[in-house]
């Protein structure tokens, strides 16, 4: 890597003096109160230290660092750490201008020790952070000096991971990592990156853990990285040039500098979580009389099975199954009228347990539902039965009136509309099923639905019917496919997969008791007309997916990040058809057993998540557009391809506060000189293609 630095020095010192001679006029003209100033864009300045950094043969337990203006520690239990890790945290104080660290243990010898405070220390007035500082200082008579840089993204979406911990271990037994702590150990800032500092030479495993219990060890819980490569900390020097120009832009001097680099610096950690769950039964309860609701910790590998033993009668098939996605939940619709008067039910239900060797075993318990009610619904209840068990005397007085009036000959006209009406009013209306279906504007790409509010047992086809309007204003009939549902899981919304004709209008007609739910309630008749929209309004994509081999499918994100449409590449390409005209924006996922959906890592396997990448544009798309992009996915450095618009972790905004002096710097033709040859730790221009072990190999400048 080559730095050039181009600086133009003037001679100044007639300017200087004049200057000076004006500030001193000014001076002695204008006595009174100073106002309030500039404004501070800077960070705070460490002046000095107990010990001095660096230092060698610390024996004490307190270190002194003092700064150039009051500073806060911000959130110093997620973001300073020390290491080697202590048994007992030291204690860390914020006081005026200076920054005061006590150790509770005692230390080891001949041993370098790091306090990595990353972005935790910025100013009191204007909170601008002192981002990436560290000190260190050794027990020994000499101190380690080499550093590791890189930066860790989440592997499913590539945002960037703040305040997590990465560290070095020299013991390379993959055990190490779940039993050890790290030998070395620093935080990501705000935009997931990291620096470890003071590192001692030799080889090294490094990895990332978002460490929730605080032992700097990975339990298969937390969320973690790991490269299989070892770690070699080196060094390396490079030249750069300074030129110095007169004060008429002629080449005066140029100066050589030799400077160091420390290497790796371009590491990335893909942070995923295994999504390991120990399983056990978490919960039950008896959401209804006609709902039993089962909880796990996670998925059962299959469905449990289950035997009645209490009520002791009860028909074989006494319920409907509802789950979700995740299948951790189970809710049983009981279809059995003896069982949904029970008071009590008991099942003995066989289910999948994890042992304490982490393997899965078959358990079997007992799991009673009663049924739960409060005391102000059991006097609610209690309160509807006397007033029903009244109204039902007095409709008895009321038919007995007429009777006798009618035996008399009398008129019954009063006492008739008095007794018709209380018995109305004691009829129990009948139960309608509550149904919904496709009216309106409908998507080229939609499909007919159903959707009711209680699981659907029964549909009758005969009694569903589609028309489509012609030209002449006249309906025909379209035939119509089985309504399914609209995946294994859903007992509430059905489907009927087919392809409606565009720039058109249909007529939707569901009649009375054509769709049923479990508890035989039916629907009323439904007609609902829809226009199906002209393949006009949309547009089409076709995405040319270049620089990998293998599986793979894209994703298409809508200007929130979801995602609206998945795709699969057949022949390097993948084809979006009838898409609304908008914004979109594209992920793909090198997706290795060609499941469909991305896995995650393990790391007991050695296996890294699949990999993630990102268009680095948005997509924006017209009405009747056919647009064909090439994409290929190592064009961009992976850290740089997640469009701004959709990402979810935006870094602390420094820049903020800083962006008045960079503006001003600018204005007067200045150079940034903030660490101007990227000589300590992470290089910001590093590029990572999303190959975490071979970047050299193909070819990435460094």
């Amino acid at each position: 890597m080559q730095f050039e630095t181009m600086r133009i020095r003037f001679h100044i010192l007639p300017m200087l003096v004049l200057a000076l001679v004006a500030l001193a006029v000014t001076s002695c003209a204008n006595i009174g109160s100073p106002e309030g100033g500039p404004r501070d864009y800077t960070p705070p300045v460490m002046l000095r230290s107990n010990p001095a950094p660096g230092a060698v043969n610390f024996n004490g337990k307190k270190i002194e660092i003092n700064f150039d203006e009051i500073v806060n520690i911000k959130d110093q239990t997620t973001r300073v750490v020390v290491s080697p890790a202590p048994t007992n945290q030291p204690i860390i104080r914020a006081q005026g201008k200076k920054i005061t660290v006590e150790f509770q243990d005692e230390l080891e010898p001949n041993t370098t020790y790091v306090i990595d405070f990353t972005d935790a220390i910025e100013d009191n007035n204007e909170g601008n952070v002192l981002d990436g500082f560290s000190f260190a200082f050794s027990t020994g008579d000499h101190i380690d000096s080499l550093q590791v840089s890189g930066m860790v993204l989440r592997a499913s979406d590539l945002e960037p991971m703040k305040n997590v911990l990465v560290g070095l271990h020299s013991n390379l037994d993959d055990s190490a990592f779940t039993t050890t702590p790290f030998s070395r150990v620093s935080r990501t800032n705000s935009r997931g990156e990291f620096t470890l500092r003071n590192v001692s030479p030799g080889d090294y495993h490094i990895f990332a853990l978002r460490d929730v219990d605080g032992d700097y060890k990975m339990v298969r819980t937390e969320d973690m990285a790991f490269l299989d490569q070892v770690i070699v900390p080196s060094t390396c020097e490079f030249t750069s040039q300074d030129t110095v120009f007169t004060f008429d832009h002629r080449v005066d001097t140029i100066l050589t500098a030799t400077h160091t680099e420390f290497l790796p610096n371009d590491l990335l950690l893909s942070l995923f979580n295994e999504d390991y769950r120990s399983l056990y039964f978490k919960k039950s309860e008896r959401q209804g009389d006609n709902k039993l609701f089962v909880l796990f910790s996670a998925k059962q590998p299959e469905m449990p099975t289950t035997r009645v033993l209490e009520p002791r009668t009860y028909i074989d098939d006494w319920y409907k199954l509802e789950t979700r996605e995740a299948q951790d939940s189970l809710i049983y619709w009981i279809t059995d009228s003896t069982m949904i008067k029970a008071d009590t039910i008991r099942l003995e239900m066989t289910y999948w347990n994890t042992a304490e060797n982490d393997s899965l075993v078959q358990k079997t318990d007992t799991v009673t539902f009663a049924r739960k009610r409060s005391a102000s619904e059991r006097k609610q209840l209690e309160k509807a039965a006397k007033e029903r068990e009244k109204d039902l005397k007095e409709l008895a007085k009321l038919q007995e009136k007429l009777d006798k009036l009618r035996r008399e000959g009398k008129d019954t006209t009063d006492v008739a509309i008095e007794y018709n009406g209380l018995r109305d009013m004691l009829k129990e209306k009948p139960k309608v099923l509550k149904l919904e279906t496709s009216k309106g504007a409908v998507e080229i790409t939609d499909s007919l639905w159903i959707k009711t509010d209680t699981p659907i047992g029964t549909i009758d086809p005969s009694g569903i019917h589609l028309e489509k309007m012609n030209s002449d204003s006249t309906w025909t009939v379209v035939e119509l496919p089985t309504m399914v549902p609209s995946n294994e899981w859903d007992v509430y919304r059905y489907v009927a997969p087919t392809r409606l004709e565009q720039n058109t209008d249909y007529r939707l007609t569901i009649d009375a008791k054509a769709v049923q739910s479990i508890y035989g309630i039916a629907c009323d008749t439904v007609r609902v007309t829809f226009k199906v929209k002209s393949e006009e309004e949309y547009a089409n994509l076709h995405v040319n997916c270049l620089g990998f081999d293998g599986s793979a499918f894209v994703q298409l994100l809508d200007r929130n990040g979801k995602v609206l449409r998945k795709v699969e590449v057949n022949d390097h390409y993948a084809d979006f058809y009838d898409i609304l005209p908008e914004t979109y924006y594209l992920m793909m996922v090198l997706d290795r057993n060609a499941n469909g959906k991305w896995d995650t890592g393990n790391y007991g396997k050695h296996l890294q998540p699949e990999d993630v990448f990102y268009y680095w544009g948005a997509v924006k798309l017209k009405k009747f557009s056919d647009i064909t992009l090439t994409w290929n996915v190592y064009e961009m450095p992976v850290d740089k391809q997640k469009p701004e618009a959709i990402r979810k972790f935006h870094p602390e905004d420094r820049g903020s506060k800083l962006k008045k002096k960079e503006d001003d710097k600018k204005k007067q033709g200045e150079e940034d000189e903030e660490d101007e040859f990227n000589s300590n730790g992470f290089i910001k221009n590093s590029s990572y293609t999303g190959n975490k072990y071979d970047d050299v190999k193909r070819g990435v400048q460094r």
